[in-house]
């Protein structure tokens, strides 16, 4: 068995994915070198490249590719603490999406790895509606993606915008599911987030979806934050780390929330 090659055939989508993600951790690959790993001509790879070129996963290049996210990413949102935790999380809350929906992302570092995730599939149609200008550049250039931009005013640190004007625009809206990512959560309290805008925001959010997903790494269970965005039993479903402590998972649970652990 020759090192470094997948012996199991995968399926195209499958393949696209994995060539993505071993574009962004070498930072570069060419075209030989991935026909090589994934045991296929080099005619399929460059059918690959390009596929994934036309959706913005990647960026192609002579003879191989780039990473692409790396350029429409704010630098203060590519490698957020706990990357590795969140890209879990986010590739889970992809998987609930199907083609068709209406999706919110609120906008934050859990959050733009379900936009990443998106990236790396082939939709016929989806829309998103969000508040994160991150999350708006990340899915912007792929055409199957209609993206709902709220207005409002900009909120520098998180690069989201908040405010009367995107809840006056949000309220005119609904959605299939919203995936909520928190800054703090707390039994007692519930969800919290450091911004008085951006919790009424987010209130709204929730009022305007048929499903709340919550996104969040376990690091937030037990954090407050100034503001209240709703109690734990506003969430249809969380998705969290399986590190997550016994007594958390429990407290969703009595909630009434489905707890999913990646």
């Amino acid at each position: 068995m020759t090192s470094g090659r997948l012996v199991l055939r995968l399926l195209p989508e499958e393949r696209r994915q994995r060539i993505v993600e071993l574009i962004e951790q070498q930072g570069r690959a060419t075209v030989e070198e991935l026909a090589e790993r994934f045991a296929i001509s080099p005619v399929t790879i460059r059918a690959d490249l390009e596929a994934l070129a036309r959706n913005a996963a990647i960026a192609r290049t002579h003879g191989g590719a780039l990473p692409a996210h790396a350029v429409d990413t704010p630098p203060s949102i590519q490698e957020p603490h706990r990357h590795t935790q969140k890209r879990h999380i986010g590739l889970a809350a992809a998987k609930l999406i199907e083609d068709g929906e209406t999706i919110i992302l609120d906008s934050g570092s859990t959050t733009i790895e379900i936009a990443h995730a998106l990236r790396q599939r082939r939709w016929e149609e989806l829309t998103v509606i969000t508040n994160g200008l991150h999350i708006a550049l990340e899915l912007g250039a792929i055409p199957a993606i209609r993206v709902v931009m709220l207005g409002g005013l900009l909120r520098p640190t998180s690069r989201s915008l908040i405010g009367p004007g995107a809840e006056q625009m949000l309220a005119q809206l609904s959605a299939d599911r919203l995936f909520l990512g928190v800054d703090g959560i707390d039994p007692k309290v519930g969800m919290t987030t450091p911004d008085p805008q951006e919790a009424a925001l987010n209130a709204l959010m929730i009022r305007m979806s048929r499903e709340v997903v919550g996104v969040f790494d376990a690091s937030k269970f037990g954090l407050r934050s100034l503001s209240v965005i709703a109690p734990l039993s506003a969430l249809n479903i969380a998705i969290t780390e399986r590190t997550m402590d016994v007594e958390h998972i429990q407290a969703m649970l009595n909630c009434g929330v489905r707890v999913i652990l990646v």
